[in-house]
């Protein structure tokens, strides 16, 4: 008990003497007085660590020992807050930051080329009453192949070489959104006036001008009395408002087995202006799209009667009319993320 009295003496002199030095202390900027917070105040502080001297004292002492740390506590937490206000209203509180320069610039990020593209193509067509649908890109074979009359070992099949993600029975990665245009007529609501946008999947060898995965948007229109000409005047459009009314067009004749007849539209190469570049192959043009009439065997497959209904299909790869319309010369730059291609494109809409 005699230790205990030595101890408590000390430390009530200790104290005594902290409380003199606090109450000199003298400071009007706000690095000098959070300072002071973290040298008495602060989890490490002296505050703290004469709080922890409670354990220490006797139970029938605590409370008496208690009301002296919790007094020495309150007298440096006031003295923290006059200091604090003193600062503050004196006008000399400082700061590392200056409030008037300007701030960090934000990054502006940018819609994708391809994003652009598509939004575009849609806009167009969406004028026209075409609505948007869309399909999975995992997809089974009768709506990717056999329903748009590709029946199995059928040889056109192989103008696609495809991705399989199993056999037996098969599924595969999309070779074309067309896979969409059999998902909306099989729903049986007729007319039919969609067009169907997605990332599509081919095992191709990858150059400046194609690659193992690309972007399409089809167009699907079928009601009574459809006919070739409207799908001409509607394509004509399309390219007119797409690339403005000096283009150039030709049609020529195609097969897909699942139009009949069928036709190829090319329009003139805007990068090389028509002399001939690697984009089209020295020859001046450019196929931006395949179409024609829906062939009577798919309308069957969809159960959709080809005596009283017609109509036609078209689909074209967003990247290739991408590349027209901005200017770029290799289709590997849209999928390389490379920042200064991406930066371009940072105040379009």
């Amino acid at each position: 008990m005699l230790l205990y009295i030595c101890v408590m003496e000390q430390l009530l002199q200790q104290i005594e003497d902290y409380k003199k030095e606090i109450n000199q202390f003298a400071a009007t900027d706000t690095k000098t007085i959070e300072e002071f917070r973290i040298k008495w105040l602060g989890t490490k502080g002296i505050v703290k660590a004469i709080m922890g001297e409670m354990k220490n004292v006797p139970v029938e002492k605590k409370k008496e020992f208690g009301q002296i740390l919790n007094d020495f506590k309150t007298f440096a937490e006031e003295k923290f807050e006059t200091l604090r206000s003193s600062a503050s209203d004196n006008g000399h509180q400082t700061s590392d930051i200056d409030l008037t320069l300007p701030g960090d610039p934000m990054p502006l990020g940018s819609r994708h080329p391809i994003t652009m593209m598509r939004n575009r193509v849609i806009g167009i067509f969406q004028r026209l009453g075409f609505a948007v649908a869309e399909g999975p890109e995992i997809e089974d074979d009768w709506h990717n192949f056999t329903a748009l009359n590709l029946p199995e070992h059928h040889p056109a099949r192989d103008m696609q070489d495809t991705f399989y993600v199993q056999k037996n029975p098969d599924w595969l990665l999309r070779t074309h959104t067309s896979n969409t245009q059999i998902r909306e007529m099989e729903k049986g609501k007729l007319p039919i006036r969609v067009i169907c946008p997605g990332r599509v999947y081919r095992n191709e060898t990858i150059s400046a001008r194609s690659h193992c995965f690309f972007h399409q948007v089809e167009g699907l229109y079928i009601d009574e009395n459809v006919s070739f000409a409207d799908l001409k005047q509607t394509l004509y459009f399309f390219v007119k408002e797409m690339y403005g009314k000096d283009v150039r067009v030709r049609f020529r004749p195609s097969y897909f087995p699942f139009t009949e007849p069928s036709a190829e539209m090319d329009v003139s190469c805007f990068i090389c202006g028509g002399v001939g570049c690697n984009i089209c192959k020295k020859t001046g043009w450019v196929e931006i799209l395949g179409c024609g009439m829906v062939h009577p065997n798919v309308l069957t497959n969809c159960n959709i009667d080809p005596n009283k209904y017609t109509g036609f299909a078209f689909g074209m790869g967003i990247e290739r009319p991408a590349m027209l319309k901005y200017g770029i010369n290799d289709i590997r730059l849209f999928s390389e993320n490379d920042l200064r291609f991406l930066k371009q494109f940072t105040s379009a809409i």
